[in-house]
């Protein structure tokens, strides 16, 4: 007995007054157990003749999964949900193996963003290798390293469709000025380049290590990271500009979060618009001789103030284990390397 062929077909019908026929069918299933999930990929090849041709179509591919409840909310302790409708990631609140799939049917290539200025570059080595190990595991990704010392980057083993890509540029002499210079750095590079490579960014700090899984759940439009310092803080703490004379200032009865300035990213339109916008409120301040209080942190925040983050990353994407491990934090993700500040910022 012969199946149903593929949509629009069926053995000996006669569609628009051409023939087709059936001529094989073969299923070809794999079954994967995750946990809870269950991954049913079940493709169908069915071969027919079309007035004497032969074809073959690859019809069907499944992907079973518990039902979700609606009257039991995977996390109930945290936040999932803005008030703007944006989620909130949190481990529990998503199941990775759907969203890889649709991802990949979208064949997605993500950049990661990094700055390896003068002696930073000594990071790149444990950043890449756990990098490779957790980062979008499964996906095409391209490391995008900015840095002054090309040479001293480190060869590191890559998986098929990754790619490092070095991009060198100056240092400057204070480490504030290099922190707030990287807006006007992937600005540019988004309008010029990332834009023709990838369809997401994320940037991020290159002084950190992947720990646990990052994978497509952080992307969206436009997305930031909850400060670790002030997850749980209220707003009159946030360490938001309070002067009124910067143009990062945000007034004390406004703000919804306090965002880390480490991890950020969305649509490389939308991450254009972002550094764009807050590159030139930089270089406003810098005209009239006043620098924010948190540099370019504190203008990402005025800007996620007024053009809201369509998703926003839980703490466990962006995490200092000495600050100890809160019992709502499943994971940690990605983790602060301990340093010497003083010593590595200007040399």
């Amino acid at each position: 007995m012969v199946e149903p062929g593929p949509p629009g077909s069926s053995g000996g019908d006669s569609h628009d007054g051409k023939t087709r026929g059936i001529k094989g069918y073969f299923r070809k299933r794999h079954v994967y157990v995750m946990g809870s999930t269950m991954l049913l990929f079940s493709t169908v090849y069915v071969w027919y003749t079309s007035n004497g041709t032969e074809s073959k179509v690859a019809y069907i591919t499944r992907l079973m999964y518990t039902k979700p409840q609606i009257l039991k909310p995977s996390r109930s302790d945290v936040l999932t949900m803005t008030p703007w409708f944006a989620p909130i990631v949190w481990e529990g609140t998503y199941n990775s193996e759907i969203l890889n799939e649709q991802f990949q049917r979208r064949n997605v290539t993500v950049g990661l963003t990094m700055f390896a200025i003068k002696k930073y570059v000594v990071f790149l080595k444990k950043f890449l290798e756990t990098a490779e190990m957790y980062f979008m595991v499964g996906h095409r990704v391209n490391y995008y390293i900015f840095t002054d010392r090309p040479e001293e980057v480190p060869k590191v083993a890559l998986k098929e469709g990754r790619n490092v890509v070095v991009l060198q540029v100056q240092n400057y002499p204070r480490w504030q000025e290099i922190s707030m210079r990287r807006m006007e750095l992937i600005s540019n590079f988004s309008q010029q380049r990332f834009i023709n490579e990838v369809s997401y960014l994320v940037c991020v700090d290159v002084d950190m290590r992947f720990n646990d899984q990052v994978g497509v759940e952080i992307l969206s439009n436009l997305f930031g990271t909850l400060h670790p310092g002030f997850y749980a803080a209220e707003r009159q703490s946030f360490t938001y500009e309070r002067r009124p004379a910067s143009q990062a200032y945000v007034p004390s009865d406004e703000g919804d979060f306090y965002y880390a300035g480490g991890f950020f990213g969305g649509t490389v339109m939308e991450v254009y618009m972002l550094t764009k916008k807050c590159h030139e409120a930089m270089m406003v301040d810098k005209a009239n001789g006043i620098e924010a209080i948190w540099h370019d942190e504190s203008h990402l925040n005025k800007y996620f103030v007024y053009y809201k983050p369509t998703k926003i990353l839980s703490p466990e994407y962006l995490w200092d284990d000495n600050m100890g491990r809160p019992e709502i934090l499943k994971k940690r993700r990605f983790l602060a390397l301990p340093k010497n500040h003083a010593a590595i910022r200007n040399k």
